[in-house]
């Protein structure tokens, strides 16, 4: 156990923008079960890759654990043995070398393949392969996987194979960006019951329950600042509600007495006017006493003004990280149609493999209809069935004249460029684009930023 230690961080984006982080400290433990949660935008993956050196930053990431980073490629032409046997160490490399190191037989080759062969040993390399197959057992993958392809896997598949390979790396603290993407409920219920077996990794995810069943602290980037808290999500927020919710109560009662002490001010200055006023002319009267009795309430309007100035100061202090969703509404492009999609009877294969197979489905102005179903089942090619990216075996698919689909893919690589360049390509207007973005919590001043960022 060791601790990974943030020391006056700051960070940006070399396009000018606002810091992503700006003289921010605080510590982790590696052996922890770590949840990284915040708004999109926040600053969580920038923060991945600034562990993994990607990025120069001032300030001090001090560790002494090396950090590794998924999602990563896998080799798609090789089998998912040899896929993971190579992301745990160059164990092929080793072995190659050390059976030639043999074959020449020098005291000097000699004492170089004891070097190597220490490193093998070191990975587990004579195990390594019983090791893979008990790992992807706990992830409920069946041992045959692994002398298939990659490229014959399905993501979710190669989602559990990946995961499995970097936790049998060693002395390595993970960090694991958004696993859940390519899993269904049940593949996240095995994911979940899998990392929680686990320690030393910091896990970004937005499925609240996935990170209930896995992780023991909650690292949060809020509006405004940075917190690290023991517990899981639930715990997490209901400290943040009780925060949020005594803030609120504390920002009303401020404002009240804000306007009580402005009044009551207003009043006392009045007051000692009208008191110093008495005076002029005023020959009978202890002038001495007026004028002391003025003094004594300019001073009394002068302590209501200081403690008026002080709930200011404290409520400015409140609030900054209560979050606040904003109303959204979306247009639908209206049909003449009742019935908008009609699939019958349809059936889709790949080689021998039957995806669909005589389904049918309707669909009707205001229905809403999730699909779900285990990976492989043919949800996302009925997508495409729909967009026609995809054509059936059999079967019919209608759909109403006046019907226009939209459809938002999990892939946001290609993203590059401007909202500008992106509404102008797309016959969007740029001033609602950006409207609706604000309403979906962007920040304005990431609305001009370059999408890749």
């Amino acid at each position: 156990m060791s601790q990974i230690q943030i020391t006056d961080l700051s960070f940006r984006y070399n396009t000018g923008c606002e810091w992503i982080f700006n003289h921010t400290s605080f510590n982790l433990d590696t052996d922890w079960k770590l949840g990284f949660i915040g708004r999109n935008g926040k600053g969580k993956t920038t923060f991945l890759q600034l562990l993994l050196g990607k990025y120069e930053y001032s300030g001090k990431i001090k560790a002494n654990v090396s950090f590794e980073y998924f999602p990563y490629l896998f080799n798609e032409k090789q089998t998912a043995l040899y896929a993971v046997r190579e992301s745990i160490a160059p164990f092929s490399k080793w072995e190659k070398e050390m059976e030639e190191l043999l074959l020449s037989g020098t005291e000097e080759d000699l004492m170089h393949y004891g070097e190597i062969l220490e490193l093998y040993m070191a990975h587990d390399g004579f195990q390594i392969n019983q090791l893979i197959e008990k790992e992807i057992g706990k992830l409920n993958l069946p041992s045959e996987i692994l002398e298939q392809p990659v490229s014959t896997l399905s993501p979710g598949e190669q989602t559990k194979l990946k995961l499995a390979a970097l936790f049998l790396r060693k002395n390595t603290f993970l960090l694991i960006d958004e696993p859940t993407n390519h899993l269904d409920m049940e593949g996240r219920r095995q994911l979940a019951d899998y990392l929680n077996q686990k320690h030393g990794f910091i896990l970004v995810s937005h499925d609240r329950t996935f990170l209930d069943r896995c992780i023991d602290h909650v690292l949060s980037i809020n509006r405004t600042t940075i917190e690290v808290q023991k517990g899981n999500y639930s715990s997490w927020k209901e400290n943040k509600d009780k925060t949020d919710q005594f803030e609120l109560e504390k920002n009303a009662n401020l404002k009240k007495d804000i306007r009580r002490l402005e009044e009551a001010a207003k009043r006392g200055l009045g007051w000692a006017d009208k008191v110093e006023k008495s005076k002029i002319g005023n020959h009978s009267a202890d002038r001495g006493f007026i004028g002391a009795q003025a003094a004594r309430m300019m001073q009394r309007a002068k302590n209501i003004e200081k403690r008026r100035e002080e709930a200011v100061q404290e409520k400015k202090g409140l609030l900054q990280d209560v979050e606040e969703a904003l109303p959204l509404k979306i247009n639908i492009l209206p049909s003449s149609k009742k019935r908008l999609l009609t699939v019958q009877n349809i059936t889709c294969s790949f080689g021998d493999r039957i995806i669909l197979s005589d389904f049918s489905m309707e669909l009707n102005q205001g229905e809403r209809v999730a699909i779900k179903g285990k990976n492989g089942c043919g949800k996302s090619t009925l997508i495409k069935l729909l967009l026609g990216e995809v054509k059936p075996q059999n079967g019919t698919i209608w759909m109403a004249n006046d019907l226009r689909l939209s459809y938002v893919s999990q892939d946001t690589s290609f993203l590059k460029g401007t909202l500008r360049t992106f509404a102008e390509m797309h016959g969007l207007d740029e001033t609602l684009l950006k409207t609706v973005l604000f309403q979906l919590d962007f920040p304005r001043e990431h609305l001009d930023h370059p999408m890749e960022y």
